[in-house]
């Protein structure tokens, strides 16, 4: 049986990643995406409560600092906490990765100045079985029996529209299902759907 991270940001980072292209997909919403992964994570293990803004809920580790940012500020909804400093999350995620192991991450720079980090994963085997994890919950078991972080990890891929996991015809076709497992997945997931939506409509006005 094949090892995998324990971390569902460290999962969701590697589902991120395409294999037939080797590289990272989804880059410009990796930060929202793990850190709604995280904070997800921090709920279904109960140190983290609430529906409508996140409050400390039982003593646990604090892996990313965000039970350190939430608990040093005045409550503050979801999506507040699942925007924030997205670049420092994807970068620790990498180093979590790359010390343990999972990746491999060169830096160089593009025409000697424009620094560029190319990720690869050093055993294709772990993505494929976390994409079968992924696709069991999607396609298998009832609802209630799919493991809480399988569950999640479809529901965060859904609401960030991450394509090596769901494509777009399947968001629409097992729409009923992806609402099911997001029900199970806590508030962090519709939070993100909503900061992307937001952060979208913002680029729009912008453009």
């Amino acid at each position: 049986m094949v090892r995998v991270p324990e971390t569902l940001p460290a999962r969701v980072l590697l589902l991120a990643y395409d294999m037939d292209r080797g590289r990272l997909t989804a880059r410009s919403r990796l930060g929202h995406l793990l850190r709604a992964a995280a904070l997800t994570e921090l709920y279904l293990d109960g140190r983290l409560v609430g529906d409508r803004r996140p409050a400390i809920g039982t003593p646990g580790p604090d892996p990313y600092g965000l039970l350190a940012q939430i608990g040093g500020s005045r409550p503050r909804r979801w999506g507040h906490w699942v925007g924030k400093d997205g670049r420092t999350i994807v970068d620790t995620v990498l180093r979590e990765l790359e010390s343990e192991g999972w990746i491999r991450v060169e830096s160089r720079r593009r025409l000697g100045v424009v620094p560029v980090r190319t990720v690869k994963v050093r055993d294709p085997r772990v993505v494929k079985d976390l994409w079968g994890r992924a696709s069991s919950a999607l396609r298998g078991r009832p609802v209630a029996h799919v493991n809480s972080y399988d569950a999640a990890t479809v529901a965060l891929a859904a609401a960030g529209g991450l394509r090596t996991v769901i494509g777009r015809g399947e968001r629409r076709r097992h729409r009923r299902r992806i609402a099911d497992l997001t029900a199970r997945s806590g508030p962090a997931v519709p939070a993100l759907r909503r900061a992307l939506r937001e952060m979208g409509a913002a680029d729009a006005v912008a453009g």
